[in-house]
């Protein structure tokens, strides 16, 4: 089995507000965490407000054949020489990912200390998983998200140097199509996530390709991966 047997019921998708607002309240525990990925459903709100769970119409998504590695990341894989790893430091990379920076990057204070506790304790149940890139002993970017059955649910990204988390997401990417994985919901639209090969499709054909990735189920573990930037060309 792939997860927890709770199920937690959330309104049906179509009675969200234009905005993509399901439903206010409840927790963060591992099991509603999970059945609400798994009805396409995720929790975002900020430290003064309840918790909130939405889901979008239209869906940001991106299919692992559509990645765009650009020129200057090309450029920068080849001469930086960085290290990408996965779940060899999750805290560092939520704790980074939870700090305010520019407004062009995704994540910042809307991951909440309550926030980081959950996701780590499905870290720590294979379930959330880091991908950390390191200039020598230095963190210097990375992302986190959820993986079920064969969609990897991207929650935030970040990054202390040029191209740091478009290599993290590059890693990713390996990661998941040598799972086999069909997409990655990238939840909400912005243009650094577009210029990756994201796109918008309607929540109904998502909901329509998540049920058919959740149908194989995948073990919960830690991933044990690391690669060389040339390694990612």
């Amino acid at each position: 089995m792939s997860g927890p047997v709770e199920q937690y019921t959330f309104p049906p998708l179509e009675a969200a507000t234009p905005e993509g607002l399901l439903a206010v309240g409840g927790d963060l525990s591992s099991g509603r965490l999970l059945s609400a990925y798994r009805q396409g459903i995720f929790p975002w709100y900020s430290t003064d407000q309840p918790i909130l769970w939405w889901s979008p119409d239209p869906r940001t998504v991106l299919y692992p054949d559509d990645l765009k590695i650009s020129r200057s990341l090309k450029k920068t894989l080849r001469h930086r020489g960085y290290c990408v790893t996965s779940d060899q430091h999750f805290t560092g990379v939520i704790q980074a990912c939870a700090k305010p920076r520019d407004e062009n990057e995704d994540g910042g204070t809307w991951i909440t200390p309550e926030m980081i506790k959950a996701y780590t304790t499905l870290n720590e149940s294979g379930y959330a998983h880091s991908l950390e890139v390191w200039d020598q002993e230095t963190l210097i970017g990375g992302l986190y998200g959820v993986a079920i059955g064969r969609v990897f649910f991207g929650e935030s990204m970040f990054s202390h140097s040029t191209d740091a988390s478009k290599i993290a997401l590059t890693a990713l990417i390996r990661i998941i199509s040598d799972k086999k994985f069909l997409l990655i919901d990238c939840q909400v639209p912005s243009e650094h996530l577009f210029s990756l090969g994201a796109k918008n499709i309607p929540r109904d054909i998502f909901s329509g390709q998540l049920q058919a990735a959740l149908a194989v189920e995948s073990q919960p573990a830690t991933w044990n991966y690391s690669f060389d930037s040339l390694d990612l060309l």
